[in-house]
């Protein structure tokens, strides 16, 4: 089960591509999906962070970057839509 207080923006449905189940905690997956939908973008350069400031403005879609706990990067990535936010490892995309 997934709990998300205080998102800045609609999250729709939740997914998660099996590689990036496989590879991450669910303390991986429920602390990065909190910050995406706080609007902390993770480990982003100042460049996508900006561009995710105009896409919650304008409607555009919303990516974040993370680490998990095995230090395992992935995205999280929410449709300019908001219909679906993805979780997945970068070589998922």
């Amino acid at each position: 089960m997934v709990i998300v207080l205080n998102s800045r923006f609609a999250l729709g449905s939740l997914v998660a591509t099996p590689n990036a189940l496989a590879a991450l905690t669910d303390w991986d997956l429920q602390v990065a999906l909190q910050r995406h939908a706080a609007g902390d973008w993770g480990d982003l350069c100042n460049q996508d962070k900006e561009a995710n400031s105009t896409a919650l403005l304008r409607g555009g879609r919303l990516l974040s970057a993370f680490h998990g706990q095995n230090g395992t990067k992935f995205w999280i990535i929410t449709e300019a839509d908001r219909s679906a936010t993805t979780i997945l490892l970068p070589e998922d995309y």
